[in-house]
């Protein structure tokens, strides 16, 4: 439970929200961006799901850092 405890820490979830746009972002444009023109193959599940993983690879970077520098 410490994982989420710490992940749910406001500087963490900033630095993860902001990152989670800008890669987010320019994968969304190199998977999507041909469908983005006319969006009748959009598909809204990948488009949030390009957007998650790298909020998720980013929390769990920084708690994993967080949790082995208090082991040290």
């Amino acid at each position: 439970m410490m994982f989420f405890k710490l992940a749910r820490r406001p500087a963490i979830v900033k630095r993860s929200l902001i990152i989670a746009a800008i890669v987010g972002t320019i994968l969304n444009l190199i998977n999507q961006g041909d469908v983005m023109d006319d969006m009748s193959e959009f598909e809204l599940w990948k488009c949030m799901l390009t957007y998650l993983v790298p909020y998720c690879v980013s929390t769990y970077g920084a708690v994993s850092a967080l949790i082995d520098n208090q082991k040290a």
